[in-house]
């Protein structure tokens, strides 16, 4: 027979679907995915782990995550909905919070290993490319993870490098190069320093506020009304930012905040009875008396 072209039409594509359920619904990028959780069959079975970071509209949450044949496991995670316990109570989901997520779950996880005092990572971060390096042929390797962007866009000066920079500071080994953090010149292909320790102690913050403030005083005060409460200028943002590094680095430990027992009976207040036969009877005999009295009175 005669080759035949089969000829993928508008009506093709619109019934096509693809294999994977999370690939349809456009949650998982399964052609990076692979590439992160392939290991090496010579590993013996060893997890391959990766820095998973992902963005809602308020929070940062970062994961360290490696997977199995049943699925991911995660060996701690952190949140940005945490900093306020080390002072960090507002822009919970800018650059620099991102940067404290990364730092904070590098600690963690490095004090659930037994690494935290070998690898301590940058204490005072000043915006130069760091990567963590192994401590001698006698001594433990750094604990080696990957960034997993997810479906977030790549962009330089993203905030996924902010949470990558802070785990990297905080003493674990993420293979990166400096071309997306802010402050890197694609022409001359250098890293401006004092740009990233800018960011790292949200300068940027602090630069915008002197800005709006000149500028419009009345969006100024707006838009940093939180700030204003708590008494925070654009000159104690830096501050802020050196304590809280310092707390974290101090007691990373996850601890759960306080919810109510009484949950339950808050939900059973809205809760319709289910009502017996013998009262929705009486419910439907009183509404026809109802309909009854209103028709005679008229």
């Amino acid at each position: 027979m005669p080759f035949h072209k089969t000829v993928k039409s508008d009506a093709y594509f619109s019934r096509y679907q693809v294999k994977y359920r999370r690939r349809r619904e456009g949650k998982t990028d399964y052609y990076a995915r692979k590439r992160l959780v392939a290991q090496a069959k010579n590993k013996y079975n060893a997890p391959k782990y990766r820095l998973v970071v992902r963005f809602s509209n308020r929070y940062v949450t970062c994961q360290i995550v490696h997977a199995k044949i049943q699925g991911d496991f995660v060996l701690t995670h952190a949140s940005s909905r945490e900093l306020p316990r080390y002072g960090i109570k507002h822009g919970l989901a800018n650059w620099t919070a991102a940067y404290a997520t990364g730092l904070l779950v590098a600690r963690r996880a490095l004090k659930i290993l037994g690494l935290d005092e070998k690898y301590e990572g940058e204490t005072e971060p000043n915006g130069e490319l760091v990567l963590t390096e192994p401590l001698g042929d006698d001594e433990p390797r750094p604990f080696k993870c990957f960034l997993d962007v997810g479906l977030k866009r790549t962009s330089t000066g993203s905030r996924v490098f902010g949470a990558m920079k802070g785990a990297s500071d905080g003493g674990l080994y993420i293979p990166h190069s400096d071309k997306r953090f802010p402050g890197f010149d694609p022409e001359s292909k250098e890293l401006d320093a004092d740009t990233l320790r800018n960011y790292i102690y949200g300068g940027h913050v602090a630069e915008f506020m002197e800005e709006l403030e000149e500028e419009d005083d009345e969006r100024f005060k707006k838009q940093f009304s939180s700030y204003l409460a708590d008494d925070i200028g654009s000159e104690d943002i830096e501050e802020v930012y050196e304590k809280a590094y310092e707390a974290i680095r101090e007691d990373p430990e996850f601890k759960p905040t306080e919810k109510s027992k009484d949950w339950a009976a808050e939900s059973k207040k809205y809760k319709s009875v289910k009502l017996t036969y013998e009262q929705r009877k009486a419910n439907i005999q009183a509404k026809i008396e109802a309909y009854n009295n209103a028709k005679a009175s008229e």
